[in-house]
């Protein structure tokens, strides 16, 4: 359970997040959505532990993944060496990822020699994905995990995020996607600072007139 309450954030005298509140639940994806700029990944990268707010709280009991829209991989270094750096030098448990694990599961075993630079836009957010797992976190927030993907890459990592929630895991996310909105079970507008829920079952496709 991740349990986010009265978060606030300003930059330069601006307020962006204004008291935000959300909860996600394991075995369930959180969806947040809104217009560019509006505070979405500030409130993200809060969540993550990767900035502070200026006000309010953030809990959660079990480690943490965060997957940010910018690409956090070493290009200079193959697949597995990156890898290798997020498993903290474990050789072992860098081969039971390529092997059985996430990195396994994303399909980025047979790019395994291969310099993270040179692969293409979806499988670098593939690597970011499993880099960021390397730890086994039971929570992964992620920050438009599909932008600019072709449909393969992305129906790749929806599986991926399917299986994930099976066996446990709490996804957060946020999204112009209506494909990847449908993984959710709970939908957040970010307004003006504010989050608030969408009503049960309401229909993604149609979000656009909430904005």
């Amino acid at each position: 359970m991740v349990e986010v309450t009265g978060i606030y954030k300003s930059y330069r005298n601006r307020e962006i997040l204004k008291g935000a509140s959300f909860t996600a639940e394991p075995g369930k994806c959180t969806g947040i959505v809104g217009v560019n700029g509006c505070g979405k990944t500030t409130l993200l990268s809060i969540v993550a532990g990767a900035a502070k707010a200026d006000r309010g709280t953030v809990r959660h009991t079990e480690k943490t993944a965060y997957v940010p829209q910018e690409n956090p991989l070493m290009e200079e270094l193959s697949v597995k060496d990156n890898l290798l750096l997020w498993h903290r030098g474990n050789k072992k448990e860098t081969e039971k990822d390529l092997e059985q694990g996430p990195a396994a599961m994303l399909g980025l075993s047979q790019y395994s020699r291969m310099a993270a630079g040179k692969l293409s836009g979806g499988m670098k957010k593939r690597l970011s994905i499993a880099c960021a797992l390397a730890d086994q976190a039971r929570i992964l927030i992620m920050d438009e995990p599909g932008a600019a993907l072709d449909l393969v890459c992305k129906q790749i990592i929806s599986d991926y995020l399917k299986q994930y929630m099976k066996q446990g895991g709490t996804v957060i996310l946020t999204s112009h996607e209506i494909e990847e909105l449908k993984l959710c079970e709970v939908i957040y507008i970010m307004k003006n600072g504010i989050l608030t829920p969408l009503p049960c079952r309401f229909p993604v496709e149609q979000l656009v007139e909430k904005l």
